[in-house]
């Protein structure tokens, strides 16, 4: 079986905080190098420019992990999802470190952990990724803020030549359903992003999130 194969995700920070970064135009670098020593770190793509010292990058896209050529400087946990439609088809043994985890289905909270509800985004499925990795636990996000910001970027870090507009309204759908279920599941999650057009979850500062 190859390194990458479809993998289960290993329950490596039981109970432990976890602070997901997105990649809305509110990340801060300061906001960021607050999180360090303080919670587990998962870095959604781009994010992980301003935590080379995350505990994980979670990215979807094949596209994206091609581009960045497997990010090799990156010594942390890599994770990717099943491609599917024109994604596919792909050649995940160029990068051997990066576990691919099975696609199964797009709304909710998948329990099995081999596998992620997709929710149409990266952030949603970095979310269900924090819950096998930690199970009961907290989750903070942080520049998840769902919309394109005044300067008429959608990340904090500016255009990208892989980025396209992003479908917000579907995002904003896919993270009701997920909020019962994390529930459920005894996860609390809470938003400290700068700014955020999500309600899905409590807004509560950063200090407080991490205290």
């Amino acid at each position: 079986m190859a390194a990458n194969s479809v993998v289960r995700v290993p329950r490596l920070w039981p109970g432990e905080t976890v602070v997901i970064l997105g990649g809305g135009p509110s990340l801060t670098p300061a906001d960021v190098n607050f999180c360090r020593d303080k919670a587990r770190v998962i870095a959604i793509k781009e994010a992980h420019r301003l935590a080379p010292w995350a505990d994980a990058i979670y990215a979807a896209d094949y596209k994206w992990w091609r581009f960045f050529r497997g990010v090799p400087e990156f010594d942390g946990l890599k994770y990717a999802i099943e491609q599917s439609g024109d994604q596919a088809p792909v050649n995940w043994a160029l990068w051997p470190d990066i576990h691919v985890i099975r696609q199964t289905g797009a709304e909710g909270l998948e329990l099995d952990s081999s596998g992620l509800r997709t929710g149409y985004n990266s952030g949603y499925q970095a979310v269900n990724l924090a819950y096998h990795l930690a199970g009961r636990t907290r989750i903070v996000l942080l520049g998840f803020d769902m919309w394109t910001g005044e300067s008429g970027d959608q990340n904090w870090f500016g255009p990208h030549p892989l980025h396209t507009p992003s479908p917000y309204p579907v995002f904003l759908h896919a993270f009701k359903t997920i909020e019962q279920p994390l529930k459920e599941a005894g996860v609390q999650v809470v938003n400290a992003s700068r700014f955020t057009v999500m309600n899905s979850f409590p807004r509560v500062s950063l200090q407080e999130a991490l205290a």
